[in-house]
Parts: C-alpha cells; sequence; structure tokens
C-alpha cells in the first residue's frame, strides 16, 4: 500500500528549511526546550493531581526530518496488517498496481508529512514501544524549528512560549504514563479501523467519487470538509467517533492544563493564548489545505475537549473529571464530548462517591 522508503526520500526532498539562527541559538533553544519539559511535568502533576513515572517516555528535541522518520515509524507499524492485505489483494487481481500502487502512495504520504513537519510544535507518540515491555513507553517529540518559527511569527517571549509549549505536550506524556490502558485501548480502536478498511475496488472507487462530489460541495459553501471522513466505511464510523472522542478528550484536557499555570508561572500567557489562537484559525490557501486534510476538525478537538473538561471541572473539580481516566468504560462518548452534562448524568453515583 505504502512504499516507505519513496515517501521518506519525498518527504525529506520536499521539506522546507527552518528558520535562520546560528548553531550556537541551536543549542540554545534545545537545551531550554529539554528544561522547560522537565519543569513542565511539575506543573503537570500539580495542576491534574495525576501521579505517574514518565521516565519510560523519553523527551526527544528534534528537527523537521527527525519528526517525519518517526512518523512514517509510527505509521509502517500501525498499517502493516493492512500494508500486507492489500499487497496481497493486488498481487491477485493486479500485479502491476502492486509494484507502482505503493510507490505513488509512497509520493502522497511523504507529500503529506513534508507539509505537517512545519506545522507541529510537539506530538506524543504513544505507539513508540520502550525498552521495558511492562512499561507504558511512547516519546515525546518537541519540534524545535517550528517552535522557534511560531515563537517569532506571533512576537511573543520566547521562554515563555517554550513552557507554554512544553506544558501541553507534557500533559499528553503524563496521561499515558498514569493511565496504563490508555495505549492498549487506543491500539485496539486504530486495529479496529484497519481491519474493517474496505479492498473492493469497486466499492472504494464508489466511494472516492462521493467523497470528491461533497468536497467540491463544501468548499464551494464554504463548510468544514475532511478527505479523510469522507472516505470511511460504513463499519468504520462508530469506531472513528470513539477515537475521536478520545483524541478531543486528550487535547481538551491539555489545553486546559496549558492554561491552567497563571501568570506568576507564565507572565505572559494570556498574550500567548490569545495570539495562538488566531494563528490556529489559519488564512487563504493555507486555510483551504487544513480543511481538505482534516485539520479543522483536529483544532474543533481542541477545543470541544477544552470546553467538556472545563464543564466537568466547573461542576465536580479536578478529581471529578479525572474519573474519565478509570477505565475505557468511563471516557466519554462523542455526545458526551458535545454535552458534558450527559457524561455527568451518567458517572453521577461515581462521582458522587468520590
Amino acid at each position: 500500500m505504502v512504499d516507505w522508503t519513496v515517501a521518506l526520500n519525498t518527504a525529506t526532498k520536499l521539506v522546507r528549511p527552518g528558520p535562520d539562527i546560528s548553531r550556537e541559538g541551536a543549542a540554545a533553544v534545545v537545551a531550554e526546550l529539554r528544561d522547560c519539559a522537565a519543569r513542565a511535568e511539575a506543573y503537570v502533576h500539580e495542576v491534574t493531581g495525576m501521579e505517574a513515572d514518565s521516565g519510560t517516555a523519553p523527551v526527544l528535541v528534534v528537527d523537521r526530518p527527525s519528526w517525519i522518520q518517526a512518523n512514517l515509524d509510527g505509521f509502517r507499524q500501525i498499517l502493516m496488517p493492512l500494508n500486507a492485505k492489500v499487497i496481497e489483494r493486488l498481487k491477485q487481481s493486479n500485479p502491476t498496481m502492486a509494484n507502482i500502487g505503493p510507490r505513488i502512495t509512497g509520493v502522497e504520504v511523504g507529500a503529506l508529512l513534508s507539509y505537517l513537519s512545519s506545522k507541529v510544535l510537539g506530538q506524543f507518540d504513544p505507539f513508540f514501544p520502550g525498552l521495558d515491555p511492562s512499561a507504558p513507553g511512547g516519546r515525546l517529540l518537541l519540534v524545535a524549528p517550528n517552535i522557534v518559527s511560531v515563537e517569532r511569527e506571533l512576537d511573543v517571549d520566547p521562554a515563555d512560549f517554550r513552557l507554554w509549549v512544553c506544558l501541553h505536550e507534557e500533559t499528553h506524556r503524563v496521561q499515558f504514563a498514569s493511565v496504563p490502558w490508555l495505549r492498549g485501548h487506543l491500539t485496539d480502536q486504530i486495529a479496529t479501523i484497519v481491519d474493517s478498511a474496505e479492498l473492493d475496488p469497486t466499492v472504494v472507487a464508489q466511494m472516492l467519487r462521493d467523497a470528491l462530489k461533497r468536497v467540491i460541495e463544501a468548499v464551494s459553501q464554504n463548510q468544514e470538509v475532511s478527505i479523510i471522513d469522507l472516505v470511511q466505511t460504513p463499519a468504520q464510523r462508530e469506531t472513528v467517533d470513539r477515537v475521536t472522542a478520545i483524541m478531543s478528550l486528550l487535547e481538551g484536557h491539555a489545553d486546559v492544563v496549558m492554561d491552567s499555570v497563571g501568570p506568576e508561572v507564565i507572565p505572559t500567557v494570556e498574550t500567548i493564548r490569545a495570539k495562538f489562537t488566531v494563528r490556529r484559525q489559519g488564512q487563504g490557501f493555507d486555510k483551504i489545505i487544513r480543511k481538505l486534510l482534516g485539520l479543522d476538525a483536529k483544532m474543533r478537538q481542541y477545543r470541544d475537549g477544552a470546553k467538556f473538561c472545563r464543564a466537568v471541572m466547573a461542576e465536580v473539580g479536578m478529581a471529578g473529571l479525572n474519573r474519565v481516566w478509570t477505565s475505557p468504560q468511563t471516557l466519554p462518548t462523542a455526545a458526551e464530548i458535545a454535552d458534558p452534562n450527559l457524561w455527568i448524568a451518567r458517572m453521577q453515583p461515581e462521582l458522587t462517591a468520590s
């Protein structure tokens, strides 16, 4: 399905260079980001009350090519079963396409990653295997050139901005380190989506035709649209809704934590948040690309998840919100993310007891 070597070569060739900075300046940024990550972990524990040893999930300060390589490694691992199914089917039905198809897809994946590599400030990879199989694993990636680029673009205090970004990403590291079942649960959901992928060429062709038609209609009417959403099969949608709800919770929770640290820790936190919110909206052609790739939906996850967390905290406090981490059954559904009162009502006996 994907020629990963072609994907890597394509992304590496297309990736944009980072901002101009001296060797000494780059080394100073890397050192400060590592320090900010360590400081941020203590703040996350203080704000959330979630205790865990995150030492098994390393913090890596990376450049854009290294971020691309890390994500290709993750994609290869997650999509391995589907990749094998697709190649086997193509060999039986269309041997020529079995050789050409993965290269074409590799170019497409590489182009996508080259675009994203200049956008992502940080990322927690929960699927990265740790040295200890019994430990949560994962790794935190901080993309140094992008952080420097955005802090210059927004004209914000670099030290404050770097700590603010680390607070969000460290929250993800703490989430997975303190909730040992979370990684496996997400892996199972993704495996379900991959296993239910439609491989019948006729069905796939019809899905793509329908998707193209809906994309044209949505763009012409300035509506939000995501190609990813449009090519889901009916069997996948229920699982995708569960994954979306989980990601909304994780991202919204991280946003709440990063903004819970007041000006005594980050003096310019309100200015940073205001400017960053405007930046998230995108502009011009970049805004169209973000819509098509589903990145606007990603931004909605931050917003809706944060709204859910704040609403629950207003009713039952942080201790009550932390009930979401008890088991897969206590995670909010997509409907509950949209209406936090539904989750509060479902959890009320446990929330009262706590």
